[in-house]
C-alpha cells in the first residue's frame, strides 16, 4: 500500500508539474482523459443549467399518459461526435427542434466554466448542427503550429486562433488585407510569418517599405521588386498597374469563349489558365501605409495623390490578374486624404493588434462588427502578438502569430532565394543584393583632433 501511495503522489506531482510548465505537454497526458469524463459525465445537468434543453414533445407525453408513466424529462442537444485534439475538444451537437445555433454561441462563457475549460466558442456546421471547440489551456501564451498542415496554393498559416485551429491567410479567397497596429504590438513579427510563409510558394514578392527598408529590405533575396521612399514606390505601382493590364490582355486572348467549350474551362483570371502560360502571382507588401498618403508640398500632394489611385486601381481590378495587396499601418483612417477610404473598403481581410484608441479599432472593424472593435481595445500591452482578425462577413476570431525573429525570416528568404521569379515589368526595381552589406551611413560625424 505505500509504493502504491507513492506512485499516486508521483503522478500528481508530474501532473501538476507539467500543467504550470508544460500545459501542451499536460494535456496531451492527463487533461484530454479527465476533461472527456468531466463533459461526458456533466453533459445533461450542465445543458439544463445553460437554458440548452426543449420540453420533451406532445407524442411523448401523450404516449407517457397511455402508459402511465412519469412525464418525460427535457431533452439536450444530441452528441453526434467528440473529438479529442492536441489543443482541446471538438463536440458536435444535433439540436433538437426548437433550438438555434445562436443559443449555444450565447452560452459558451457559461459551459466554459461549467466544464472547467480554459475556452469555448462554436460554429454553426451546417442547419441543426453546431460545432463547440473547447480549449483545455492557454493556446495563446505560447504558440507552437502543428508540425504538418495540408499545402495549398496562396494559403498561407500565420497564427494561431485561440480555439486551437491554424488560422491562414488565404489569398484566393481573401484577396486584399488590412493590417493595423500601435507600435511594439507584434505587426512585424506577423509580417515577417506571412512572407516565411510566402517564401517557398512560386509568388513574387513586392515590398514597399518607406521607412528606409529597415523592416522588408533584410528579405531582399526573395523579394522581386523593392521600394524604400514614396518617389520609388510610385514607380513601382504605377509599373505593377502596366503590368495589371498586360496580364488581362492575355487572359483575353486565352478565354477560349465558343460553344464547345465548357462553362468551367473558360478563363476568367489567370488561375482559369493553363499552366504553361500562367503569369506568376505578385503579393505587394506595404509596410507603412501612412508615409505614402502624407504630404508637405504641392509636389508631394500630387505624388499622393498618383499613389492612393494606383493602389485603389491595384484593389479594385487585381483579384483577377493575380495581384494581391497586404497593407499595413498604424492607423488607416479618413485623415489621410481622400481616397484613403475607397482603399479600405476594398481590404476584405482585416487584422487588428493593440491599438492606442478605439477609433484605430474602429477604422479596422467599425463597418464589420461591433464586438471585433470591443476586442481590440481589449488587448493588453504585455501580450505582443496577440490580434482580432476579421473579414467582411462579420466573424472574427482572436489569434497569436509565432514569434519570428528578423534573423529566421532572411535564413528563410535566402533559402528559397532561388524561387524568385524574373517579372520584366519589375526588373528595373529588383534589389541589388551586392550593394545591401556595404551600405553603412555614419550616423554621426567624427570629432577633430584638438592639440
Amino acid at each position: 500500500m505505500t509504493w502504491f501511495m507513492i506512485a499516486v503522489v508521483v503522478v500528481v506531482a508530474a501532473a501538476g508539474l507539467l500543467r504550470w510548465r508544460r500545459p501542451a505537454w499536460y494535456w496531451l497526458t492527463f487533461g484530454v482523459l479527465v476533461a472527456t469524463v468531466r463533459v461526458l459525465v456533466r453533459y445533461a445537468s450542465v445543458m439544463e443549467a445553460c437554458g440548452l434543453t426543449v420540453p420533451p414533445s406532445r407524442w411523448r407525453l401523450a404516449l407517457a399518459r397511455m402508459a402511465n408513466r412519469p412525464v418525460p424529462e427535457s431533452r439536450a442537444p444530441r452528441i453526434l461526435r467528440l473529438r479529442p485534439t492536441r489543443t482541446g475538444l471538438v463536440l458536435r451537437l444535433k439540436l433538437r427542434p426548437g433550438q438555434d445555433a445562436f443559443d449555444v454561441s450565447a452560452s459558451t462563457d457559461r459551459l466554459r466554466h461549467s466544464f472547467g475549460m480554459y475556452g469555448v466558442t462554436s460554429r454553426e456546421v451546417r442547419s441543426g448542427v453546431v460545432e463547440v471547440r473547447m480549449t483545455g489551456y492557454d493556446v495563446l501564451k505560447q504558440v507552437q503550429m502543428p508540425a504538418k498542415l495540408d499545402p495549398a496554393p496562396m494559403r498561407v498559416p500565420v497564427a494561431l486562433r485561440e480555439d486551437g485551429s491554424v488560422h491562414f491567410r488565404d489569398y484566393r479567397a481573401v484577396p486584399h488585407g488590412l493590417t493595423l497596429g500601435a507600435t511594439e504590438s507584434g505587426k512585424s513579427v506577423y509580417q515577417r510569418n506571412l512572407v516565411a510563409g510566402l517564401a517557398p510558394m512560386d509568388v513574387a514578392l513586392v515590398g514597399i517599405d518607406c521607412k528606409q527598408g529597415v523592416e522588408l529590405f533584410p528579405l531582399a533575396r526573395r523579394f522581386s521588386a523593392l521600394a524604400d521612399n514614396p518617389d520609388t514606390a510610385l514607380e513601382l505601382l504605377e509599373a505593377l498597374v502596366s503590368h495589371m493590364e498586360e496580364v488581362y490582355q492575355l487572359i483575353r486572348a486565352e478565354q477560349r469563349i465558343s460553344v464547345a467549350v465548357p462553362d468551367a474551362e473558360i478563363a476568367a483570371d489567370i488561375w482559369d489558365l493553363p499552366d504553361d502560360i500562367r503569369p506568376v502571382p505578385v503579393v505587394i507588401l506595404v509596410d507603412e501605409v501612412a508615409e505614402l498618403a502624407l504630404y508637405a508640398s504641392k509636389e508631394e500632394e500630387k505624388r499622393r495623390d498618383r499613389i492612393i489611385t494606383a493602389l485603389v486601381r491595384l484593389a479594385q481590378l487585381g483579384r483577377a490578374a493575380g495581384i494581391y495587396l497586404e497593407i499595413c499601418g498604424q492607423r488607416f483612417g479618413s485623415e489621410l486624404g481622400k481616397g484613403i477610404t475607397m482603399l479600405r473598403a476594398q481590404l476584405t481581410g482585416r487584422t487588428a493588434h493593440r491599438v492606442n484608441d478605439e477609433t484605430s479599432a474602429n477604422m479596422a472593424f467599425g463597418d464589420i462588427s461591433p464586438d471585433a472593435v470591443l476586442a481590440a481595445i481589449q488587448i493588453p500591452a504585455e501580450t505582443r502578438g496577440v490580434a482580432i482578425a476579421g473579414d467582411s462577413t462579420g466573424g472574427w476570431h482572436r489569434i497569436r502569430a509565432p514569434h519570428t525573429s528578423l534573423r529566421q525570416a532572411v535564413n528563410t528568404c535566402n533559402k528559397y532565394a532561388d524561387r524568385t521569379p524574373d517579372v520584366p515589368a519589375l526588373a528595373p526595381f529588383r534589389p541589388a543584393l551586392a550593394a545591401l552589406p556595404s551600405a553603412r551611413v555614419p550616423l554621426s560625424k567624427t570629432a577633430p583632433a584638438t592639440a
